[in-house]
């Protein structure tokens, strides 16, 4: 069994930006595990949120011995001692998990999605991101996004009623917005949402800090849109604790480690009557072929990555009127541009 990686920048269709800053391109590394002629394709896409870094990634993967292991058949017994390694790398754990789900797909001739007898009609209409921009831009970028039903914004920054009140000028389509943790008092989260509410937005994703989960509860209790959890939810784990705060929880595979520890945190959230949202970094098509394999399973679907890229080197699941369609090709369905 023989891995390698390679690190590629996806350059981006406009600057990206966000509560937390801005950037024109973002550095991913590709894994490939290939055994029996059969090559296994996993991504990487770290956040410095996390304090992840394209560095620490190809350091954790310089560090990765798999000679233990005779194929990837033994994947349970390999994901656990992937996840076990110290060093919390969770995007290069994540690289890993689905290159290893790939080629066990790709061995058995069948997508993941049909391994897992879920029906691939059944994934949600997938939102479009708009970032922090001038009004010139936003309204640019809502135009381009014309095939898409939902647009995911970007707030947290001093000019978010303009954002809005740009798009509404444009546009009645439904959004969804995203603090990125902006907020930090919460009766400014609170004055927020309740305007965000009267402009029509359907929810609103990570409001305040992640350690703010009692003020986030606070707010919860005074609003009437769902909350949903993504900086403040990480693992399966994290998932009890956080029922109080939020309505539903954002899985990203770079967060959590892989495909394997997102269906435990979708079982764990369903058990809790919270809805499920499938969202991503910037990726390319095979971070999110990989997650739309368990799009039939969400509520909610934000895997536009590879969309916002002019140089994606991989096709895989492709949009149609807004959303995201899983193909019949083996594993998590992506191939790479020759």
């Amino acid at each position: 069994m023989r891995l390698r990686f390679e690190q590629t920048d996806l350059r981006l269709r406009h600057r990206f930006t966000i509560a937390r800053g801005s950037r024109d391109t973002v550095p991913v590394v590709i894994v490939m595990i290939e055994k029996d002629q059969i090559v296994g394709f996993g991504e990487a896409s770290p956040s410095t949120r996390y304090g992840e870094t394209p560095a620490s990634v190809i350091a954790f993967l310089s560090d990765l011995h798999l000679d233990r292991f005779d194929a990837p058949f033994e994947f349970e017994d390999i994901g656990k001692f992937i996840q076990k390694l110290p060093g919390g790398s969770f995007a290069a754990k994540a690289a890993v998990d689905i290159a290893l789900h790939d080629w066990l797909g790709k061995s058995k001739g069948a997508p993941l999605w049909r391994c897992w007898g879920l029906d691939k009609k059944r994934i949600p209409e997938t939102s479009m991101t708009i970032g922090i921009d001038s009004p010139e831009i936003i309204a640019q970028k809502v135009n381009e996004a014309s095939e898409f039903g939902v647009l995911k914004v970007k707030l947290g920054g001093k000019d978010d009623e303009e954002i809005i009140r740009t798009i509404r000028q444009v546009t009645g389509k439904k959004i969804r917005v995203d603090a990125n943790e902006a907020w930090t008092v919460k009766e400014q989260a609170l004055e927020k949402i309740n305007w965000l509410e009267s402009e029509g937005v359907e929810l609103v994703e990570q409001p305040m800090p992640a350690h703010l989960s009692k003020e986030i509860a606070w707010v919860r209790e005074r609003v009437h849109i769902p909350l949903l959890a993504d900086e403040s939810v990480r693992l399966s784990s994290d998932i009890v604790a956080l029922k109080d705060a939020f309505d539903g929880i954002n899985i990203k595979l770079m967060k959590c480690g892989g495909l394997a520890e997102a269906r435990k945190m979708i079982d764990g959230a369903k058990r809790l009557a919270m809805k499920v949202m499938l969202g991503c970094m910037v990726e390319s098509s095979v971070g999110i072929s990989a997650a739309a394999q368990l799009g039939p399973l969400a509520d909610y679907a934000d895997l536009d990555g590879n969309l916002l890229v002019t140089n994606d080197p991989f096709t895989g699941v492709h949009l149609s009127s807004g959303r995201l369609v899983l193909t019949d090709l083996p594993g998590i369905g992506a191939a790479a541009n020759n």
